[in-house]
């Protein structure tokens, strides 16, 4: 695994070729208080209010404040459900938190709550974020915020090594655990789309995606990255909408095979 400047040198290495408009975030979750690195932003202790944990995102991927979020920190409950931080009521699994504002019976918001993806409670007391091209933490995961065209490169790069395609389970609410805690659970990337939260109270935008990489598959991804650089698969990239463009060998190929082109075409 990277050591901490090569995380850093990751993270000013996907600001350049993506052209983020905001910093990859490194995300460590917190086992105990010791866990906190030195110097993090509590926004209870230090401010006196709470954030919700995609404003703490915000912050951290925009203005580079290092924060660190505990259970009493956050205002939305959401993520202290999903990252373990307390256990959920009863009256969250019974559905009520979606319905009726959202849903149509108890019973689709009991499906909701059923399908909330949630760590072990207790396992964990919170987490810090921080921008990965300065972090001072060895992160469990990356997150990064970007558009569908920065989010196709980045799905290019992690279809390198094996090339199978990425599964998900897209949800409308709760980013900040859609995007991370599937990653965390299973080892593998995620793509969340922005909830109605992080875009009215955390100011993302409305052309961004959430594209997630467990630690581990760092390196596999940077290889990728720059791998389809290299077969022109970068940014910025011209656009032209021309009739019969040049195809890829393997494109021309295989449609000679199927029969609706032809050598002299």
């Amino acid at each position: 695994m990277a050591t901490l400047e090569e995380f850093r040198k990751y993270g000013q290495e996907l600001e350049a070729k993506l052209r983020l408009q905001s910093y990859p975030l490194a995300l460590k979750l917190l086992k105990s208080d010791s866990d906190i690195p030195k110097g993090a932003y509590r926004p209870l202790r230090d401010s006196g209010y709470h954030l919700s944990l995609c404003q703490a995102y915000e912050r951290s991927r925009r203005e580079g404040t290092k924060i660190a979020m505990l259970k009493e920190d956050n205002w939305c409950f959401e993520p202290v459900v999903g990252y373990g931080l307390g256990e959920p009521p009863e009256y969250f699994m019974e559905g009520h938190n979606r319905y009726p504002h959202d849903v149509e019976t108890l019973e689709a918001g009991r499906n909701y709550a059923e399908q909330f993806p949630r760590l072990e409670a207790g396992k964990y007391v919170g987490v810090v974020s921080a921008p990965l091209n300065s972090a001072d933490f060895e992160p469990d995961i990356i997150v990064i915020y970007c558009n569908s065209e920065q989010l196709n490169l980045l799905l290019l790069a992690r279809e390198f090594k094996d090339g199978y395609n990425l599964p998900c389970a897209l949800s409308s609410h709760a980013a900040c655990v859609y995007a991370v805690i599937p990653a965390i659970k299973s080892g593998n990337c995620q793509v969340a789309v922005p909830c109605r939260g992080d875009r009215w109270s955390a100011a993302a935008e409305s052309d961004e995606m959430i594209f997630s990489v467990p630690i581990e598959k760092l390196d596999d991804l940077i290889e990728g990255l720059r791998h389809v650089e290299t077969t022109g698969s970068r940014l910025p990239h011209a656009r032209r909408v021309q009739p019969e463009y040049e195809l890829g060998e393997s494109y021309r190929k295989i449609a000679e095979m199927m029969g609706y082109l032809d050598e002299d075409e």
